[in-house]
């Protein structure tokens, strides 16, 4: 909590300069989402197998966000 009287204040990120989506040792949006689709899809398998249709609903909707996202980061890359 704050003391009254003080505004709260952003914490730094710890990035100098950097984009706030990507961390020292990671591989950055694209390979975030490129897993993200992945793990989706077998999560998805799963909620299906064992009758979870609101679940498999759900990730099924996850899973097509994650390939759009891909696909159309693909298509400005190309352009």
């Amino acid at each position: 909590m704050t003391k009254p009287g003080k505004k709260r204040t952003r914490a730094a990120s710890g990035v100098a300069g950097g984009s706030r989506n990507e961390e020292p040792g990671e591989g950055g949006a694209d390979e975030a989402v490129g897993f993200i689709a992945e793990q989706t899809a077998a999560l998805r398998k799963l909620a299906e197998r064992h009758k979870l249709d609101v679940l498999h609903y759900l990730l099924g909707m996850t899973q097509l966000e994650a390939d759009e996202h891909l696909r159309l980061r693909t298509k400005r890359k190309l352009s």
